[in-house]
């Protein structure tokens, strides 16, 4: 299994490819401005945050991106903006939980381009709550939209990987897929599945050596997904800091189409977090626990909301704005302390549960 962590924001490169037709060519491709020039590229989730930085990083290096989101508007202004750059890009209005929409949006990316290199699963929502103060249709459509949407994009694209030999899937996750957080049931649900099905997808492709299935894992990231998803503690919420830079993100999907390898790990904590879990998987959930307690006692009071679960995120920012406060720079070191006691916490219990 090929695994990589993404360190800081630097330019993404490989090997260089053959000359020719570009489906010819071998997937890594040399740095540099037109580095995707004739990639068929779709992404779904591109109107806002982690996806529209990517569209911009694609668009930026010469790819052809097919954008999809629920709100046409938002996905208009991003395609109007990477057609701008050295790629182009259309925008198909789509919703993930509905399988025929994918496959019309596979249909569409094709009937425009002839084919199709690379396919994004990038959609997330969350619902935040007690499990069972949360209603249960946020919880089914948390599931629907994450790990079935996931699961609709693959089943559209495949058939055309298989009959081309050759394409790359890449996954969103997140580090919830190994570690799991309170308040977040549905979401964690859904993170350790799509995980889960990313294996499976693994080795049933396993003869097929040109067809990739790559996951990202980041940490928590500074987009707009907070602002726009559901809450139901009454509270108002914020990520935990450190918080990443969308782009930096998007940096990692790009590194997975020049390259592509079964993982990418994007931020500090994601490596402790995931070693902590695996020794000690209940410590470390007592300890979130209590983290999220004492941030929603510390929290102002907010309307419950639905947000964006049942209808289009209103905003298409990159970024959701939490990097910019110096309160939260000041305690993102204590932040990455407490991952790191975490994990030593978590030796120490397995050490004794031996003796």
């Amino acid at each position: 299994m090929s695994v990589s962590f993404i360190q800081p924001r630097t330019a993404a490169g490989g090997s260089s490819a053959d000359s020719g037709d570009p489906q010819q060519q071998d997937w890594a491709k040399p740095a540099g401005f037109d580095a995707l020039r004739g990639r068929v590229v779709v992404l779904t989730g591109a109107s806002s945050g982690i996806g529209r930085a990517t569209a911009q990083a694609l668009a930026s290096q010469g790819a052809d991106v097919v954008l999809a989101a629920r709100n046409a508007e938002a996905l208009d202004e991003v395609a109007k903006q990477c057609n701008t750059e050295r790629g182009s890009a259309i925008a198909v209005p789509t919703d993930v939980t509905d399988a025929d929409a994918m496959r019309a949006l596979r249909d569409a990316a094709i009937a425009r381009y002839g084919h199709i290199d690379v396919w994004i699963n990038n959609v997330g929502v969350g619902a935040v709550g007690l499990f069972d103060s949360t209603p249960i249709d946020a919880h089914r459509r948390v599931v629907e939209s994450n790990l079935i949407g996931h699961m609709n994009g693959a089943h559209a694209v495949l058939p055309h990987f298989r009959e081309r030999c050759r394409g790359i899937l890449i996954n969103m996750i997140s580090l919830g897929g190994w570690v799991a957080s309170p308040y977040a049931a549905a979401y964690t649900a859904s993170k350790f599945g799509i995980r889960g099905f990313s294996e499976s997808l693994r080795a049933e492709l396993s003869k097929l050596p040109r067809v990739h299935v790559c996951d990202v894992y980041p940490t928590f990231v500074d987009t707009p997904g907070i602002s726009h998803g559901a809450n139901y503690t009454g509270r108002s919420i914020a990520p935990p800091p450190p918080v990443l830079d969308p782009r930096r993100v998007a940096d990692a999907i790009v590194s997975l189409v020049k390259r592509p390898r079964a993982s990418v790990y994007v931020g500090a904590p994601a490596w402790p977090g995931i070693l902590a879990h695996a020794v000690a998987p209940d410590w470390v959930a007592r300890i979130m626990m209590r983290l999220m307690e004492f941030s929603l006692g510390r929290a102002d009071r907010a309307a419950r909301t639905d947000g964006n679960l049942f209808e289009p995120s209103k905003g298409n920012a990159v970024d959701g704005g939490f990097r910019a406060s110096p309160e939260r720079k000041a305690v993102a070191g204590v932040a990455v302390a407490a991952v790191g006691a975490a994990v030593a916490v978590a030796w120490l219990a397995s050490r004794r549960g031996r003796r």
